[in-house]
C-alpha cells in the first residue's frame, strides 16, 4: 500500500481509508483464485460473490468500532439503523462486480458518510491499481496524495465522456440510445467501463471529461458526487436538478462540459 498516506487524513477519512484498505485484502486474494470462487446469481447480469459478502462485513464491523452510533445503507445488507439519525454510512463493498467475476481488473471498494442530507466524506479505492480516491466537505479531493482537479477542456470535440448503459432489465435502452447517436459524432470518445464510482472518480482526476448514467443506487454515486465537487466540478441530475441520490441520474463534469451535456440530454 501507498506509505504516508494516513499523514494528512482527518479523524474520519483515517478510519475510512483502513477499513477500505483491510476489506481489500480479501478481494486482492479472490481475484487471484476467481476459479475457486462461490457466486450466487442474483438477476440478469447483478451477481454477489463471496467477496462482496465478505468485504461489506469487514467494513461494517470496523466502521462500528470507529462510530457504533451511525447507521449503514448498503447495497447487499440494505439499510441497518443507528441510534445517531443525523450520520449513516453509505457502503458499496465491490463496485464492479462482473469486472471483478470476469477477472477484469477494474473495481473498487466505495465508502460514503452522510450527514442528514448531504455527503461530507467519501473513500472510492481501486486496490489492485493501489489508487485511493479520497475527499472530505470543503477540503478537496485527493488521489493518494495527489490534489485533484476536474479536466479544462471545454469543447465536446475534444472530451472522452463516461458512459453508462443499460442492461439486462436494468436501464432505458431506447432513451440511452438516442443519447449516444446525439454523443458519437461530436465528442472525441465514450467509454463503458462498469464502475460507476470509478467513472465518477475519473471525472475528479482528469481522466474522464463527463460521466452520465441513469437508474443508479446511492451506493453507486454518493462518494463520487463529493469527489466530484471537491475537484471544481458540477454534480447534478441528467434534467439539472439535485436529488441525484433519490432519482438514480447522474451528470458530472467539469463546468464547461457539464452544461453543455446537460442541453444536449435534455
Amino acid at each position: 500500500m501507498t506509505t504516508g498516506r494516513t499523514a494528512i487524513l482527518s479523524p474520519i477519512l483515517n478510519v475510512m481509508t483502513a477499513a477500505a484498505e483491510k476489506a481489500a485484502r480479501g478481494i486482492i486474494r479472490d481475484f487471484g483464485e476467481l476459479e475457486h470462487l462461490q457466486v450466487s446469481k442474483k438477476g440478469l447480469g447483478d451477481f454477489v460473490s463471496t467477496a462482496d459478502r465478505r468485504s461489506e462485513s469487514i467494513l461494517i464491523e470496523e466502521l462500528s468500532r470507529a462510530r457504533p452510533d451511525y447507521a449503514f445503507l448498503t447495497e447487499e445488507t440494505g439499510s441497518i439503523p443507528g441510534t445517531n439519525p443525523e450520520f449513516c454510512w453509505i457502503i458499496d463493498p465491490l463496485d464492479g462486480t462482473l469486472n471483478f467475476l470476469h477477472g477484469i481488473p477494474h473495481f473498487a471498494i466505495v465508502l460514503a458518510l452522510k450527514k442528514e442530507e448531504e455527503i461530507v466524506a467519501s473513500v472510492t479505492y481501486a486496490p489492485l491499481q493501489d489508487e485511493m480516491y479520497w475527499a472530505e466537505k470543503g477540503k478537496g479531493s485527493f488521489l493518494n496524495q495527489r490534489r485533484l482537479r476536474v479536466s479544462g477542456r471545454r469543447h465536446l470535440e475534444e472530451a472522452v465522456i463516461g458512459i453508462g448503459t443499460p442492461f439486462g432489465t436494468h436501464g432505458d435502452p431506447a432513451t440511452f440510445q438516442k443519447h449516444l447517436d446525439k454523443l458519437m459524432p461530436i465528442t472525441a470518445g465514450t467509454r463503458r467501463f462498469g464502475a460507476a464510482a470509478l467513472d465518477l472518480a475519473y471525472v475528479a482526476s482528469g481522466r474522464f471529461d463527463a460521466f452520465f448514467e441513469d437508474h443508479l443506487h446511492p451506493w453507486d454515486m454518493a462518494a463520487g458526487i463529493l469527489l466530484v465537487k471537491e475537484a471544481g466540478g458540477y454534480v447534478t441530475e441528467m434534467n439539472g436538478g439535485d436529488a441525484m441520490l433519490k432519482s438514480g441520474s447522474v451528470l458530472a463534469g467539469n463546468e464547461f462540459i457539464h452544461h453543455k451535456l446537460q442541453k444536449l440530454l435534455a
